[in-house]
């Protein structure tokens, strides 16, 4: 079953529980899904890759917004976004522990043959396309400078 199918059948499933903030996460999801669909220059078809990356910016912006929402001391928004990410996370592999990200990015490191700062562009191609999904990109960043420092 495709990420679509799975999406769609959710909001089947959380319309019948009356589970509202679920239903408006995933519905949230779709318009997404359908957007990308109808897209100019798509094929009207959403391979499972360009879903996740999807669902992995939809996770961004909702806890990029429950941060500015703490930061302007509105908790009450805060949980609403958190709540809405967490749900979308549902939806991502499993994210990888920093010892597992450690491991995988000093493969690439060997495999590019990067020695220094300088070759940090090329790490980063790599490992933003195996690892898409898996980690975030500011985790991915941060261990790369430290790996290569």
């Amino acid at each position: 079953m495709s990420l679509f199918d799975q999406i769609s059948s959710d909001i089947k499933a959380a319309m019948l529980a009356r589970d509202k903030q679920r239903l408006e996460a995933l519905r949230g999801v779709k318009k997404e899904f359908l957007e990308a669909k109808t897209a100019k220059g798509s094929d009207g078809d959403l391979p499972d890759e360009t879903a996740m990356k999807i669902l992995v910016k939809m996770v961004k912006q909702r806890k990029d917004s429950a941060q500015i929402y703490i930061e302007q001391n509105r908790p009450e928004l805060a949980e609403g976004e958190l709540a809405e990410a967490k749900i979308i996370e549902e939806y991502l592999p499993q994210q990888m522990t920093e010892e597992e990200l450690k491991t995988a990015l000093k493969a690439i490191i060997a495999e590019t043959g990067a020695t220094s700062a300088k070759d940090m562009g090329k790490v980063m191609g790599i490992a933003t396309k195996q690892l898409a999904g898996k980690a975030e990109g500011k985790a991915i960043s941060a261990k790369v400078k430290e790996l290569l420092a």
